[in-house]
This record gives structure tokens, C-alpha cells and sequence, in this order.
């Protein structure tokens, strides 16, 4: 990514109120972690402030692709419509099957998606920072269910992965997920379809 495309994003990124001095630290994540029993739909029921995650009733479906790497479908809701985008995650080290590099648009580089804990049954709690410029970084905390309305325990666990992380689990902010859609627009590689 060109640091004037960067440098365009900074007003954008900074409103996210993710953004901090200095650089990524590498976060303790899931040991053992066996991408199989991750599959499936997964809703994101708790966020740190994120810009591309702007709407309500977040979900993602994975599933592996034939290509060595899985296949993400991603959804949420926002101005009255759903948004579908197809996307794909891939390895970032074989050694390490907790850490993916996730890509929801071509035209967007690959961002870091960290597995920190998750049972593959209730709960999942995921981390991402990126570099910027080289003396910013943007993290992002979630908590994701396999219910779209999880138990009090499961968000406090969850939250506690993230505090030791460093995650400011202050600025969480809980995701609606019930919604009334009117209609869905669907971004795919081949291309964007309306229904």
C-alpha cells in the first residue's frame, strides 16, 4: 500500500479510535489450533470501534477452499440492506494455523486476523493490527459466538483475552444482531449482484 493512500486513510482510520503510537505486538494465540472445527458461521457480538464493521448483525460463514485456504463470507447489515462480500483467508505461517491473513476486497491489501482462544463451540476471540507508516498501528478486538446472544460468561472470558492483550476492552461496543433487511447487494468475484 503506497503511503499516499495511506496518509488519504488517516483521517478515516483515526475517527476508528484504533489507532496508536508505536507498533503491533505479537499477541499469544490459540495453541493447537485445528482450522476444521472453526468452520461455520460465527457472529460477532462484540467490537472495538472499526470502520469497515459499521453495521449490525455481523456474521461470517468460513469454509475451506480447494486452494489450501478458506473461504469467508461475511455479512452485516447497514442502511437498510444487507452487505454479502465474499472473501478469502489464507495462512500467514503453516507453523501457526491460529494466524490468517484475510481479504474481503481485491482492491484492499490482506489484514492480519489472530485466533487468541476460541472452544469452536460457544466463543472466539480474535485480533488484528496493522503497521502504519511505521510508527502508527491500528488494532481491533472481537468476540464472535456461534449465538447470535451468548451467555454473560462467555463475554467475560472473552474480554479478559483480550484486556491481557492489551485490547482497551472500554471501547467494546455490543453488536445488534437483530435485523429487518430490505433487500441484499452481494459482492463476489464475479461481481456485484442486488436482490
Amino acid at each position: 500500500m503506497s503511503s499516499t493512500y495511506l496518509l488519504l486513510l488517516l483521517p478515516l482510520l483515526a475517527s476508528a479510535q484504533t489507532l496508536h503510537w508505536g507498533s503491533c505486538h505479537t499477541p499469544q494465540v490459540q495453541e493447537d489450533f485445528q482450522v476444521e472445527k472453526y468452520m461455520g458461521r460465527w457472529y460477532l457480538v462484540q467490537k472495538t470501534p472499526a470502520f469497515f464493521a459499521p453495521g449490525k448483525c455481523i456474521s461470517a460463514n468460513y469454509s475451506l477452499s480447494g486452494e489450501g485456504g478458506l473461504q469467508v463470507w461475511t455479512s452485516q447489515s447497514y442502511w437498510d440492506r444487507k452487505w454479502v462480500v465474499e472473501g478469502k483467508a489464507v495462512a500467514f505461517d503453516k507453523n501457526q494455523p491460529a494466524k490468517f491473513l484475510v481479504n474481503l476486497f481485491h482492491f484492499v491489501p490482506l489484514s492480519p486476523m489472530w485466533v487468541l482462544s476460541t472452544d469452536y463451540d460457544s466463543y472466539s476471540v480474535v485480533y488484528s493490527c496493522t503497521n502504519v507508516l511505521g510508527v502508527l498501528y491500528l488494532d481491533y478486538g472481537f468476540i464472535l459466538s456461534r449465538s447470535a446472544s451468548p451467555p454473560p460468561d462467555v463475554l467475560r472470558r472473552s474480554e479478559e483475552v483480550l484486556r491481557r492483550e492489551g485490547v482497551d476492552t472500554s471501547k467494546m461496543q455490543e453488536v445488534e444482531q437483530d435485523c429487518e433487511d430490505h433487500g441484499t447487494l452481494t459482492f463476489s468475484e464475479s461481481g456485484v449482484s442486488a436482490s
